[in-house]
C-alpha cells in the first residue's frame, strides 16, 4: 500500500497547523514522526485517517483519494491519541464488538492480537477496571487484530512495560517484512531509532527529512 500526501495543508480558526506537507509512504517500511506537543503530527495522521479533512491538498491510498469519497481507506487501523472502549464490557467483548463490523477474524484471531501485547489474562476483566497501561495493550490489540495493510500509531507504548515493549516493536519489525506500511509518532528514543527506516521532523508546520540517525537498519 503506497501513501501520498501531497501539498497538504491545514488550518483551525485561520492558525495554520501543516503547511503544503509532500510526503510519500511505501509498503515495506516504518516511518517516525518526530516533534514537539502541538508540532501538527496528530494532525496529519488524522487527515491520513479521514478523521479531518485537508484545508488543500490530498491523501491518496493506492491513488484513491478517500477523503473525496468521505471514507476510510479499508485496510488502515490507527491508534491515535488515548484509546477509549465501552467500561461495562470486557476487553474481549469490546474488540469483538469492534471485529464484529466487517466480520472477517474469528475468536482466536481476536486472542492473537491480545498475547501480542500481553493483555491476554485480562481479556475477560471490564474495561472500566483497566489500568492506563491495560488500555493501551488493548488499543494496540484493536489496531492489529484484523491484519491491516496500514498501521498508525500515535505514541503507541506510552505507559507500557518495558517487556511488551519490545515485544510489540520486534512484532512491527516483522509486519513491515511482510509489506505493510507503518507510520508512528512518538516521543520515545527507542521508538524510533529501533524501529523506522525513515523519520521526518515536524518544524514550523512544514516536514522535514531527519538525518540524525545512527542506527542500522
Amino acid at each position: 500500500m503506497k501513501i501520498e500526501v501531497k501539498n497538504l495543508s491545514k488550518s483551525f480558526k485561520g492558525i495554520d497547523i501543516l503547511k503544503n506537507i509532500t510526503i510519500t509512504f511505501n509498503s515495506g517500511k516504518i516511518y517516525g514522526l518526530i516533534g514537539p506537543n502541538g508540532s501538527g503530527k496528530s494532525v496529519l495522521l488524522k487527515i491520513i485517517c479521514g478523521f479531518y479533512f485537508p484545508s488543500e491538498g490530498s491523501v491518496l491510498f493506492d491513488g484513491v483519494n478517500y477523503n473525496n469519497k468521505n471514507n476510510f481507506s479499508p485496510n488502515t487501523r490507527a491508534l491515535i491519541e488515548s484509546p477509549d472502549f465501552i467500561p461495562e464490557l470486557t476487553g474481549f467483548e469490546n474488540l469483538k464488538l469492534l471485529a464484529s463490523i466487517q466480520n472477517k477474524i474469528s475468536d482466536d484471531d481476536i486472542i492473537d492480537a491480545m498475547k501480542i501485547v500481553n493483555i491476554d489474562a485480562e481479556k475477560d476483566k471490564k474495561y472500566g477496571k483497566y489500568s492506563l497501561g491495560m488500555k493501551q495493550k488493548l488499543g494496540l490489540a484493536q489496531v492489529i487484530m484484523e491484519n491491516p495493510s496500514v498501521l498508525i500509531f500515535d505514541e503507541p507504548l506510552n505507559g507500557i512495560e518495558d517487556e511488551t515493549a519490545k515485544k510489540f516493536r520486534d512484532y512491527l519489525r516483522e509486519e513491515k517484512k511482510k509489506g505493510k506500511t507503518i507510520i508512528i509518532a512518538s516521543h520515545i528514543k527507542e521508538d524510533i531509532e529501533y524501529l523506522c527506516d525513515e523519520v521526518y521532523k515536524f518544524k514550523d508546520g512544514k516536514l522535514e527529512k531527519y538525518n540524525d540517525k545512527k542506527t542500522e537498519r
